[in-house]
């Protein structure tokens, strides 16, 4: 057996969890307290394990904010797709400042990847999920190797695909924590006025969820507050939360 060959065979495969732990630990935490949660389990068996992943979206200051407030080093992970808002960046760099976050961590899509498949930046507009797939999916998979776990700021009430979600799921290995998962809109305007944090300047204009500039848009009234992601496609998820199908052919 050659080094190479020893070297691949010594690499472990196992994966740090699995669908059962996600299942205990959805049972473990039930009744508990977003807070309460995440900080038993940061500053316990997953300290040094797990990474914060936001968009920095319309409601992102929030989980941020709880994050912070346990510890201000916890890596968070931001992905610039190239295609954000600029608005979304600036909100980035003061939601940062404000809460002292010390790791934010940004990555973006790989270059020559975008080369290939995407050269002149078009892709959004005739395969929107092998966009996604380019520019958040690839990048965050790099961003997560060194980690156990992940913490997303996924709610329930965002859209209708969204109503069972669980606080725990199993991703790729990892764990994968949603702490909001069965927050309402109201607990969010509730804590963003406690904690006097302050809003994405797009919401105001109707933006509320906000990704890529090119693939998202207003919501209109009585509408769930995704609605305005990818438009007229049929599409609700950016490829980050969820499974790839069987037989699909991943891009990297």
């Amino acid at each position: 057996m050659g080094e190479a060959a020893r070297r691949i065979d010594a690499i472990d495969l196992t994966p740090a969890f699995t669908a059962a732990d996600a299942a205990a630990m959805q049972a473990r935490f039930a009744g508990v307290a977003a807070p309460d949660m995440l900080r038993e389990l940061l500053t316990g068996e997953l300290a040094g394990r797990t990474a914060a992943v936001s968009s920095f979206g319309a409601e992102s200051a929030v989980l941020l904010h709880m994050v912070a407030q346990i510890d201000k080093d916890i890596p968070v992970v931001f992905t610039n797709t190239q295609k954000i808002f600029g608005e979304t960046l600036a909100y980035r760099d003061e939601l940062a400042e404000r809460l002292g976050l010390t790791d934010l961590r940004v990555y973006r899509p790989d270059p020559r990847l975008l080369a290939a498949r995407d050269d002149k930046g078009l892709r959004w507009s005739y395969d929107p999920d092998g966009c996604c797939e380019l520019r958040k999916v690839e990048p965050l998979r790099r961003a997560l190797a060194p980690f156990d776990a992940w913490i997303s700021g996924r709610k329930g009430f965002q859209a209708g695909t969204r109503t069972a979600l669980p606080r725990f799921e199993e991703d790729e290995g990892r764990l994968k924590i949603n702490p909001l998962a069965d927050w309402s809109k109201g607990d969010l305007d509730a804590y963003f006025a406690q904690a006097d944090l302050p809003r994405h300047p797009l919401e105001a204009q109707g933006y509320l969820s906000i990704g890529c500039a090119p693939c998202t848009s207003k919501v209109r009234h009585g509408e769930d507050p995704r609605a305005g992601r990818w438009r007229g496609w049929d599409k609700v998820e950016c490829g980050i939360h969820r499974p790839a199908e069987p037989g699909e052919d991943p891009i990297f």
